[in-house]
């Protein structure tokens, strides 16, 4: 059995990682992930350019998954940017500098390749199942939906809707308040009906959310006894009422997360609600794996270890 170590970097729009697995026949084994809160969507100004502060921030993280991928061949290292450097009028400068501090190239990936690629790591984070699955991702600049069988994806959107965008406009300085919170919800739930009906007709037997606010807000709601690890109709509405309640994040006993997480829970938990709603999700399962987790499976598949995904049909807005 031949063993050979892959790496796979996130530059997401919330935060960067980067995962090096070890590659053993068509298995990936997770050894190593590296985190840095980035925030590279809340640097977009008004003129839609990185500020120089976020880029700043960006470059001296790659740097440091740079040092830690010094000696990788070219072959053995994938790295992808997401919804913000989509749209970033100045991601190609960035890009430039970007790409010097990792030492390797980056690859903006467009909504349909980076739901295809989501779908991919959740996929073979899961048991094998016959099963059609809905597999969910809030990112920081944009969310993605698929429904899948297996490891083929079969019909997949991509929307600009994200938690730091939300966040930022309807909850500024970390305030949470009744009025606010309706208004994401019901502008998270207008957005979200161009792809509802052609969700629901296609159906799913199980519905999965990935992403770190996904995972934030389970941790939340079970932190709190309201949930066991899932995400709920329930469990979303009890969150809520609490904010609200609480008036303030800071005043809200959010513990085990991030700043950077509870900056953005509010905006990722507007969207989770509106897409219960509009999808008739009753019950997600939330999983640890995601872009990354996919591209490493993907670079896999490039070196030959797997036959080619199945099709797609691919809608992206």
């Amino acid at each position: 059995m031949q063993y050979e170590l892959l790496a796979a970097v996130d530059v997401g729009s919330n935060s960067f990682y980067l995962q090096i697995g070890r590659a053993a026949g068509e298995r990936i084994e997770a050894l190593e992930s590296l985190r840095e809160p980035v925030g590279l969507a809340a640097g977009l100004t008004a003129d839609g350019e990185l500020d120089y502060s976020t880029q700043s921030r960006a470059l001296e993280a790659l740097a440091r998954f740079g040092e830690r991928l010094r000696g990788f061949p070219p072959h053995a290292v994938r790295a992808v940017g997401t919804h913000a450097l989509r749209v970033a009028k100045n991601a190609a400068q960035f890009l430039e500098a970007a790409e010097a501090a990792l030492g390797f190239p980056i690859e903006v990936l467009d909504g349909a390749q980076e739901a295809r690629l989501t779908y991919l790591g959740v996929a073979h984070s899961l048991p094998a199942s016959s099963q059609r699955r809905l597999v969910v991702d809030i990112g920081g600049g944009s969310t993605e939906f698929i429904v899948g069988t297996g490891f083929d994806p079969m019909l997949i959107e991509s929307l600009p809707l994200g938690c730091i965008g939300y966040s930022r406009r309807y909850f500024p300085d970390g305030r949470v308040e009744a009025a606010s919170m309706n208004a994401a919800v019901v502008a998270a739930h207008e957005a979200l009906q161009g792809i509802a009906d052609t969700f629901r007709t296609a159906g799913w037997q199980e519905a999965v959310a990935s992403s770190g606010s996904a995972r934030a807000i389970a941790g939340v709601l079970q932190g709190f006894g309201w949930a066991d690890g899932t995400l709920t109709g329930a469990g979303l509405a009890r969150l809520s009422e609490h904010l609200i309640e609480s008036g303030e994040l800071a005043r809200a006993r959010l513990t085990g997360l991030h700043a950077d997480q509870q900056a953005i829970l509010p905006g990722a938990l507007a969207i989770m609600i509106a897409l219960f709603r509009s999808f008739g999700v009753g019950e997600m399962r939330v999983t640890d794996a995601a872009l990354r987790q996919g591209v490493l499976y993907d670079l896999l598949g490039r070196l030959g270890r797997r036959e080619p995904q199945g099709g797609t049909r691919t809608r992206v807005a």
